[in-house]
């Protein structure tokens, strides 16, 4: 069985790769051009919304949300579990705020969506202290000119064998330095349907919970963590005992 789904995972993941460029293409020239300054970076998000439903749509994997979205404040820090490359469409698609993420340098090497990444969010060398520091001063910057934040707490897609990394200080050092809520998601198959080997994977709904949003007041760095961390990972065992 796994001889014959290999192919098939292969040639399906080569098309997800053609749908996210040739989206890109088809709305080029109105992304590259509220993409030249941050006052028009609202209406960016509006065509990176439509990018992130298209690509969605056309390779077969339909997001099903668990229960409604909270109502959400005007500015959040969004945290959710790190699984394969879908994570970038379902989270552009889940929160209706302007935002922005906080992704490895690498991400820019990507032939057109790498360009319109790169311009528009804060890229990091994960493997240089002074690259993280700086990618956090800039994350520090934008919170004060009101924006949202996405931030993978794990630190990248963890090995295949791990459920769910550790998560890192970063985001939550900034929700409480900023007052800033943090929003968990929690992606309940990513992994399965998209993991990073070529010969696995593929088409499927997509399920996932948006969690409300926890509060900073009165809470340590670890315990803002810890909490985000928990919730994500009860979430996870329902999805696991669903399955």
């Amino acid at each position: 069985m796994k001889a014959i789904a290999a192919p098939f995972s292969l040639l399906w993941k080569v098309w997800f790769y053609i749908v996210v460029f040739c989206v890109i293409l088809a709305i080029s020239s109105f992304i590259l051009y509220y993409s030249k300054s941050e006052k028009q970076y609202p209406q960016f998000f509006k065509f990176a919304r439509i990018w992130a439903k298209g690509v969605l749509l056309l390779i077969g994997t339909p997001l099903k949300v668990k229960k409604p979205v909270p109502n959400l404040p005007e500015q959040l820090i969004i945290v959710a579990n790190h699984t394969s490359m879908l994570d970038i469409p379902c989270t552009l698609l889940l929160v209706p705020r302007t935002f922005l993420f906080i992704g490895k340098k690498e991400l820019a090497q990507l032939p057109i969506f790498g360009f319109f990444y790169k311009r528009t969010n804060i890229l990091v060398d994960r493997s240089s202290v002074r690259s993280r520091s700086r990618a956090f001063e800039i994350a520090a910057q934008k919170l004060d000119e009101g924006l949202s934040l996405c931030i993978y707490p794990e630190g990248g897609v963890p090995d295949p064998s791990v459920r769910l990394g550790n998560f890192k200080d970063g985001a939550f050092r900034l929700a409480l330095e900023k007052n800033i809520p943090i929003l968990p998601i929690t992606f309940g198959d990513n992994k399965k349907h998209f993991p990073y080997s070529w010969f696995q994977g593929g088409p499927g709904r997509l399920n996932v919970t948006v969690h409300p949003v926890i509060e900073t007041a009165g809470k340590t760095i670890k315990e803002l963590r810890e909490e985000a961390r928990n919730v994500i990972s009860n979430e996870l065992d329902y999805y696991e005992i669903k399955e």
